[in-house]
């Protein structure tokens, strides 16, 4: 697999709304795609209804470029897919995203994806650029699928390809210290010796051993350690009906 494979490009051709080129923006950063070029934006460039859409992919928009042909725009490419349903006497090779993705990082030299413009596609001699024709598997009773949502299937195989470290939902707190590990073993300790929960003697020792293996196995984080010492601090206090 060549190192040097860089990217694809993400090639709108003759997009007519603003919206749609703002959501294909984000589509694209969503899987670490940036490079956006178009050809004949139908409302012109920039546009003021790309940005809200693009929801913070202002490094695509601001670096987009513009060109007057498909021809033009893909000049320096050399793998071309046009995403469209193949037409009846094409003999142009058909791949899904998945094989595409796998051929631009098998493949020297640049890769670029077509789409053409909302309403009707990509014309038959935008499509005569491509050396593959792109498309899904889809419902034969509903086959619309909005521009930015072509993207992203692009953009996400390709992305798989990358191994992208997946998100975390939330900042994983590092394990407690052991003093706070310590402080827990002995608030349990202080409330269950009164109870009588270490009888009989001759078993103290190996119940305080296992109550001990067992609260350190999840390895709780700090705020973990106060939310549970909270717990049993409540636990210890009266309960509100007895308080008179």
């Amino acid at each position: 697999m060549p190192d040097t494979a860089p990217p694809p490009v993400v090639v709108l051709v003759r997009p007519q709304l603003g919206e749609n080129i703002g959501k294909t923006a984000r589509a694209m950063l969503n899987f670490g795609l940036t490079e956006l070029r178009m050809v004949e934006p139908r409302d012109g460039w920039p546009n003021p209804s790309a940005g809200p859409s693009a929801a913070g992919a202002d490094v695509v928009l601001d670096n987009a470029k513009v060109y007057a042909t498909t021809a033009e725009a893909v000049a320096d490419c050399t793998n071309i897919y046009a995403t469209t349903v193949r037409k009846r006497g094409d003999q142009k090779p058909v791949v899904t995203p998945e094989e595409a993705a796998q051929q631009i990082i098998a493949t020297p030299g640049r890769s670029a994806f077509l789409f053409g413009r909302e309403a009707s596609g990509l014309d038959i001699e935008d499509v005569t650029l491509a050396q593959s024709i792109l498309t899904v598997p889809i419902n034969p009773e509903f086959g619309s699928l909005n521009l930015a949502q072509a993207v992203i299937l692009c953009a996400y195989e390709w992305s798989k390809t990358q191994k992208l470290e997946q998100p975390t939902l939330e900042e994983k707190l590092p394990p407690a210290p052991q003093v706070e590990l310590d402080g827990l073993v002995g608030h349990f300790d202080q409330l269950l010796e009164p109870k009588g929960y270490f009888l009989p003697p001759s078993r103290a020792e190996a119940t305080r051993r296992t109550l001990r293996n067992v609260l350190t196995k999840p390895r709780w984080n700090h705020l973990e350690i106060r939310t549970l010492r909270g717990v049993l601090s409540s636990l210890a206090r009266p309960d509100r009906s007895d308080r008179k």
